[in-house]
């Protein structure tokens, strides 16, 4: 990319073929296709909590979950080990695809590459862009979807999912979720250092 219009055209493009490709999910969420609500909820909360985000951070936002109904969880056996090997297997699928939309927008290989890393978390903790993902997800989470998520389910299993997801954010992504969302106090624990 040589100037900005032409990055921004090509972010434009790359945003629009993901939602073209989520706008194709059978699962339903007020009456939209799922995945794609998914990725506008995910993009709104990467530009509330990192507004300058690079466009390749924006393209993984909004395509986090590309046409993940197309491998099912159901398709990987029960258990702790056969939901890590789905995770990876949808990390893996979801970099490749991205990638090429990115490259079909206009985005050079570097570029490509770079969202791969990101959408398969490699170097969490150690990669902002990659921390700054995973927080838009466990923003997302919080704000969409955990309330559905832990209605009729044990409590501890609610723990263990609120514990797991605060040790993948960042310090400053716990206490903004602390300061943001009003948690039971028996959750809220989780989010301090």
């Amino acid at each position: 990319m040589t100037d900005t219009f032409s990055a921004n055209s090509a972010l434009a493009r790359a945003l629009q073929a993901i939602d073209a490709a989520n706008a194709a999910d059978p699962g339903q969420e007020d009456g939209r296709p799922a995945a794609l609500v998914y990725g506008e909820r995910m993009s709104v909360e990467l530009a509330r909590l990192f507004p300058k985000a690079s466009p390749v951070l924006q393209i993984a936002a909004r395509g986090q979950h590309v046409e993940r109904w197309l491998l099912p969880r159901a398709d990987y056996p029960q258990g702790k080990q056969g939901y890590l090997a789905w995770r990876r297997e949808q990390g893996r699928r979801h970099g490749e695809r991205v990638a090429g939309i990115m490259a079909d927008a206009g985005f050079g290989p570097e570029d490509c590459a770079r969202v791969g890393v990101l959408l398969r978390k490699e170097a969490l903790k150690r990669d902002d862009e990659v921390q700054a993902l995973e927080d838009v997800i466990c923003f997302t989470f919080l704000r969409w979807y955990f309330a559905g998520f832990a209605q009729g389910k044990d409590p501890l299993a609610v723990q263990d999912i609120v514990e797991k997801t605060a040790r993948k954010m960042s310090a400053e992504g716990r206490a903004r979720a602390l300061a943001e969302f009003d948690l039971p106090p028996e959750l809220t624990a989780a989010f301090r250092d």
